[in-house]
């Protein structure tokens, strides 16, 4: 899938967006998130308050999207670069595999950072939702027009079970409740290899992808 290259105002607006988040991360590292305001973010990236909530909803959501940055244009883009040989299943798994578990030091720092607060957990958690949308346009290419409502149906069971294996993934010290349940507040210490449960929660969805598969060479 060949994507034209963003013009200036596109890209100012993609300047815009790290800067955001870039500041978000920073003062919530320095002051603890408890104690950044969407002004105080908004000032440190040059813009105004009403630019800022242009871009993010609540300083939670800036916070988790530095750690998140683009991640659901990555994966539709790693599921478009395989090779139409392989099995659509394993691409999209091999795909949010490769986005999810294999985090630099800065990533796994910021994700430190969000495992100590149940609001940034909940963001965190919320952010998969926007898998479906570039996902949806590229299972539908490679199904070869097969159905849209298809390709939706699947790209929204793929950005559900990634949320499902990262609230089995984010659990509190002990093996309490999963994180975003109303009971879990404070520090909690992820469980296991997190590709691990990322490829437990796609397994029961192959079945759903070759058949698509296969109606699409019909």
């Amino acid at each position: 899938m060949t994507t034209p290259p963003p013009g200036l105002r596109e890209r100012k607006k993609r300047a815009t967006r790290e800067a955001l988040r870039e500041a978000a991360l920073r003062l919530a590292v320095e002051r603890g998130p408890d104690q950044v305001r969407v002004e105080d973010i908004a000032e440190a990236a040059g813009v105004s308050p009403r630019t800022y909530n242009n871009y993010f909803a609540s300083r939670e959501q800036a916070i988790v999207s530095a750690v998140t940055a683009d991640r659901e244009e990555r994966i539709a883009a790693a599921v478009a670069a395989r090779p139409t040989g392989v099995r659509l299943a394993d691409a999209v798994t091999e795909a949010v595999v490769e986005q999810y578990a294999h985090e630099g030091a800065r990533e796994r720092g910021a994700l430190l950072l969000i495992t100590t607060r149940t609001a940034l957990r909940d963001a965190f958690l919320g952010s998969t939702a926007d898998i479906e949308a570039p996902l949806s346009a590229v299972i539908a290419e490679r199904l070869e027009g097969a159905g849209a409502q298809t390709a939706r149906v699947l790209a929204a069971s793929v950005a559900a079970a990634v949320r499902i294996a990262l609230e089995s993934w984010l659990r509190p010290t002990g093996g309490g409740a999963v994180a975003g349940d109303p009971g879990a507040g404070g520090l909690v210490v992820p469980s296991g290899p997190l590709s691990d449960r990322l490829r437990a929660a796609l397994a029961p969805l192959a079945p759903a992808f070759d058949a698509a598969e296969q109606r699409a060479r019909q």
